[in-house]
């Protein structure tokens, strides 16, 4: 008689104890997967992954300590073997683009369907990539963009906080000229005119993120 197939193992990472409970019941249920560990914060993810060595690490895309790319980052090198799905509720292209080009197979939103999440653990289990229809017109659209520098992205970060070229300039300790240039080449590659264009274009793109409070 042949054995059983072996269930494929997932660690579930998620700052949200109620997003947590629902992961595991929906994925414990299913004869072919089991849980095998969960964690709160990104460094006690890449110690239960270390420890248990997981076949899928399920992730929240923001998490308290570590997260994000360097999160993913961490466990593709250390754990190889290990397949990332990311699970967030962001939608941004630069979100998107960050995490697959820092080694994750797929990516999904957290209002995807069950049907949708279990189908894309066994395909990239299996060796696939996943990337759910809105994530991939988004990530389609991010590839076609220019990058930011990293000094634009500076640049931008600080318009976004709503400070002016001059203040800008004395943050980064440059020419008020210097920044008017960088925020006319930022214009140009967010194709918009003005600072609220580029400000409503970087948060919707997830180049930055407005303090919720």
């Amino acid at each position: 008689m042949k054995g059983k197939t072996p269930r494929i193992r997932v660690l579930i990472a998620d700052d949200h104890p109620v997003v947590r409970e629902g992961l595991r019941i929906l994925i414990s249920r299913r004869e072919d997967m089991e849980v095998v560990a969960e964690a709160t914060n990104g460094r006690e993810t890449l110690s239960e992954a270390v420890k248990h060595r997981p076949d899928i690490a399920l992730l929240d895309l923001r998490m308290p300590e570590l997260d994000g790319a360097d999160l993913i980052t961490a466990l593709t090198t250390r754990l190889p073997e290990t397949k990332v799905i990311i699970l967030s509720t962001f939608a941004g292209d630069e979100d998107i683009y960050s995490a697959l080009r820092a080694g994750a197979r797929a990516y999904l939103l957290k209002d995807s369907s069950r049907e949708d999440m279990l189908t894309c653990i066994r395909t990239v289990h299996a060796g696939e990539a996943w990337i759910s229809p809105g994530a991939a017109a988004r990530l389609a659209t991010r590839l076609g963009a220019p990058e930011l520098t990293p000094r634009e992205k500076d640049v931008l970060r600080l318009l976004v906080g709503g400070k002016s070229n001059k203040e800008i300039g004395n943050v980064l300790r440059v020419a008020e000229g210097t920044v008017k240039a960088h925020v006319s080449r930022i214009f140009g590659k967010l194709a918009v005119t003005a600072r609220t264009e580029a400000v409503a274009e970087a948060v919707r793109r997830g180049l930055v993120r407005l303090d919720p409070h």
